[in-house]
This record gives C-alpha cells, sequence and structure tokens, in this order.
C-alpha cells in the first residue's frame, strides 16, 4: 500500500493574558496569508487569566515563506498580544539522545517505535554510565557512548555527555531509566527538553526498592509518570501518568512486570506529545493538546 506524505505545517504554540479576540486575531493572520488551518485546540485557565493555544495550518499555499513567518506574526500577533510562543514545523525531523542505565525495557520500546518508523525521530546516539545495553545499542546500530558516573567525577562526566550532544546536534533527551540525578547546570541547557520515567509511588516509596514496599503496604493500583526534568528532583511538569490495578494476589515481582509495562507505555505516550509540538509548560504545570 502506497503512503502519501503529508504536505509540511506549521505549529504555533502561544500562551499569554487572557482577552477578547485571541483566537480570532490568530486564525485572522493565517488567513490572510491564505492558510489552511488543520487543526486548532485552545484553553483558559480562567483562575490565572491565561489563554493557551495550538494552532496548525499546511505551508503548500501559504503566502509567507517559513523563514518569514516568525517575524510576521510577532509582528502581527505576538507583541500586540502580549503573546510567548514557539513555532515548529511537521517535516522538521527532531534528534532524540537516549540516557539509559542497566534496565532494558524502556530502551527496547523506544528502539522498537523508532526502527518500526512509528515515530518521525532520529536517534544518533545511546548515552549509558553502564556497559550492560551496549548489545542493545549495536544491535539497532546506534552508536553506544560509556560515560561512567561517580560522585568525583561527575561534572567531568557531565561535560563529556553535553559535548557528545552538542556534536551529535541533539533536539532532545529521554531518561530511559537512567540511574543518575542531572546537575542544575545541565538541565538548564536543555530546559523543556529532557523527558524522564519513574514509578508513581513518589513521594510514598521513594528508594532503591519502591514495589517491595508497596507490597509490603498492600497498594491497589501502582503507576508511572513522564514529565521534564527540572532542578527538583521528580517534580518537573508532568507530560503523562497511567495506573494499574493489582490485588492480594499480585506478587512483587508481578508489580515489578506492570510496573514495567506502564513505565514504557507511559514514556511512549510522553515522547508521542513531545514530537507532536503538543506540550505547553506554563508555571510547572502543562497543557497537553489533543
Amino acid at each position: 500500500m502506497n503512503h502519501t506524505e503529508p504536505s509540511a505545517a506549521a505549529q504555533l504554540l502561544i500562551h499569554c493574558p487572557d482577552r477578547q479576540g485571541l483566537i480570532a486575531a490568530v486564525t485572522d493572520f493565517i488567513a490572510r496569508h491564505q492558510g489552511n488551518i488543520l487543526d486548532l485546540d485552545q484553553h483558559v485557565d480562567a483562575n490565572h487569566g491565561v489563554f493557551f493555544m495550538r494552532v496548525e495550518w499546511e505551508l503548500e499555499r501559504f503566502r509567507l515563506a517559513r523563514e518569514a513567518i516568525a517575524e510576521a506574526f510577532d509582528e502581527e500577533c505576538g507583541k500586540p498580544y502580549q503573546m510567548r510562543w514557539r513555532l515548529h514545523f511537521s517535516d522538521e525531523v527532531p534528534r532524540m539522545a537516549l540516557f539509559c542505565s542497566r534496565l532494558s525495557h524502556c530502551v527496547y520500546d523506544v528502539l522498537a517505535r523508532c526502527q518500526s518508523g512509528e515515530w518521525r525521530v532520529e536517534v544518533p546516539l545511546i548515552v549509558s554510565n553502564h556497559e550492560d545495553l551496549r548489545p542493545v545499542a549495536e544491535s539497532f546500530g546506534i552508536p553506544f557512548h560509556l560515560v561512567p558516573v561517580t560522585p568525583d567525577t561527575k561534572v567531568e562526566a557531565e561535560a563529556r555527555q553535553l559535548e557528545l550532544l552538542r556534536e551529535h546536534k541533539v533536539d532532545f533527551v529521554v531518561l530511559a531509566r537512567y540511574m543518575q540525578i542531572l546537575s542544575p547546570d545541565f538541565i538548564s541547557r536543555y530546559p523543556e527538553r529532557i523527558i524522564n520515567i519513574h514509578h508513581s509511588f513518589l513521594p510514598a516509596f521513594a528508594g532503591a526498592r519502591p514495589y517491595h514496599q508497596a507490597h509490603e503496604r498492600g497498594v491497589k493500583i501502582i503507576g508511572a509518570t513522564s514529565h521534564y526534568v527540572t532542578t527538583e528532583l521528580d517534580a518537573g511538569p508532568i507530560i503523562e501518568q497511567d495506573v494499574s490495578r493489582v490485588t492480594h494476589k499480585d506478587a512483587v515481582d508481578d508489580l515489578v512486570r506492570k510496573g514495567r509495562d506502564l513505565e514504557k507505555i507511559v514514556l511512549a505516550r510522553a515522547i508521542w506529545k513531545h514530537l507532536g509540538r503538543k506540550v505547553l509548560c506554563y508555571d510547572n504545570r502543562t497543557v497537553v493538546f489533543g
């Protein structure tokens, strides 16, 4: 079966103080330049008086060259309405780095989705602080870089990691169960561009054996959370979450298995939303458009 590639589209994410006429201003800008809107979603946070919007339109007959869109939009809409906005194009292929340690379930799932063509993304490298997953990287034909991390070498290790990210022109980073805490300096280089995944027992079951603690407490649900990384540990803006019910019949191994299944699917959904430019961060929260 032949699949026709969709024509390139512009994708605009906006937030600004709420006021009358915002949707009309944006859609009028697109219409006046002969753009055809493909998707539009908006939300108003009434408590804080903030307007959020995502709009996507075809570029095929759009009268502005793509390199001229940003300046024109800022003059006609951005500045007059105090908008903060980001412009993307659907035919841009982001470059994603995977960071991992010893657990392989999320790495396998992400790489399988990339290899199958489910996602339009390039993975130029995998970075790890252990050798365990080198065979996985090699089986997918992706360069694997070992960067050991200890308390004494953390500064040098992160400098090497950042050098690799620059060298490979990485757009965003996915922590696929990377069991290291990133420094504020590292995080500041990729704001809202580092995606993490973890179980949702925090803070009640923090530590190395959360499923054992959960089993001892007889929990009835387990969960997973994917979020953007900030300097506050595991407290960044949440992109995606899900839960699974468990019972007294589930052993620790069952909880681990179900938890890892959740981690894979929740991380995949978060990456999919990020790739689609459907996540807008504001005040340590997210507006995730459908």
